[in-house]
């Protein structure tokens, strides 16, 4: 989301949030930044084995399922485990790298999610997949969200700023296009274990390089910790993703599901209530009274999880009903990723080069 300065209250030496309150997505005082496109090409490289590991897992499903003789609900959870956690904590995580250092967040991530790559293929259960991915996914949630604060203070303009993030979309849906086949073509060859195996020399690489070129920078403003709104939100996604695995196999109407879905419901209705009291919120629900902006927030949640639904079906029909092959099943997805790759920059510069909505109304952060 592009948020221009005019559109803001002015204040001397302030941060300009652009990803939302909490997200650690801020705009420092304008000032050039020394390497921005070494800067930017880094952080890419962090959105590549992110949304790389995504794809690549699914493509290597049936052969996990094989291996560990797992069940369907087992399979979801492989994949549910790390996209729960990431979605727990990014607000925390933006918000540790604004007090700390964003730097050191995003070198901290890298190393979470690259050991945790390792541990996942040496993986002896099905349990302890989940369990490994889970951490994974806290690695994860440290990454894009203070990857994409890192890029905004390397690009102070509006427009170069614009274009980075089209950048930035177009490695997302390269990263996307290219899991499936790679996870393909090794689960053949070598095995779905080797699937984890090449996140580590770019997590590596990645780190040294961060630690060489990227500056490091905090919030002029550090928002304070909010453990209340954090352990409702976990509370809240946790019930809600156990309820909607586990209900065609423990019944709709169980018992166990009812509660669990009892219990979601009870953790969204009490966020909703108490965040607002509290001075520094996990989650300002301010930004909902701008309809372009709770309309851009839907139809993200609905786009994604359309998109993460249909690959994780997709790879099992593909494999399983259709008899296809893993690589014969990631060169099928290649389609969306050359579509995501020739959109994405194209989009970057309409934004550029257009005045952007006026997302927010004139609040002081």
């Amino acid at each position: 989301m592009e948020i221009s300065e005019d559109t803001l209250p002015r204040t001397e030496n302030r941060s300009v949030p652009v990803g939302g309150a909490g997200s650690g997505i801020s705009i420092a005082p304008a000032k050039r930044t020394r390497h921005p496109h070494l800067i930017l090409a880094i952080c890419c490289t962090s959105l590549l084995i992110v949304g790389m590991d995504v794809t690549i897992v699914n493509v290597a499903l049936p052969a996990i399922q094989k291996d560990f003789h797992a069940h369907l609900a087992g399979l979801q959870w492989i994949l549910d485990a790390y996209t729960l956690v990431v979605a727990s904590f990014l607000m925390l995580a933006g918000s540790m790298s604004d007090r700390f250092g964003r730097r050191r967040v995003f070198q901290i991530g890298l190393g979470v999610f690259t050991l945790c790559s390792l541990l996942c293929s040496r993986s002896g259960t099905i349990e302890q997949l989940i369990g490994f991915r889970a951490l994974q996914g806290l690695g994860a949630s440290m990454l894009n969200p203070v990857a994409l604060s890192i890029i905004a203070n390397a690009f102070p303009d509006p427009r170069a700023r614009a274009r980075a993030v089209g950048i930035w979309g177009a490695v997302a849906g390269l990263s996307l296009g290219i899991g499936p086949l790679i996870g393909g073509a090794l689960t053949e060859t070598i095995g779905w274990r080797s699937i984890f195996w090449i996140n580590v020399p770019i997590g590596i690489i990645a780190a040294l390089l961060a630690a060489r070129f990227v500056p490091e920078s905090k919030a002029a403003r550090v928002r304070a910790f909010d453990p209340g709104g954090q352990a409702l939100v976990l509370i809240g996604l946790a019930t809600l993703t156990w309820g909607v695995i586990e209900g065609p196999h423990a019944g709709w109407g169980s018992g166990l599901i009812l509660g669990l879905f009892v219990t979601a419901a009870a953790a969204l209705v009490t966020f909703v209530l108490y965040e607002p009291r509290r001075e520094h919120p996990l989650l300002d629900l301010r930004f909902f009274h701008s309809v372009p902006f709770s309309s851009a927030t839907v139809l993200a949640v609905s786009a994604f999880s359309c998109f993460a639904g249909f690959l994780f079906l997709n790879a099992l029909y593909l494999q399983q009903v259709r008899g296809y092959s893993a690589l014969h099943t990631g060169l099928f997805t290649l389609p969306l990723a050359i579509a995501m790759i020739v959109c994405a920059p194209w989009s970057g510069r309409l934004v550029g080069t257009r005045d952007p909505p006026c997302w927010l109304p004139e609040w002081d952060f």
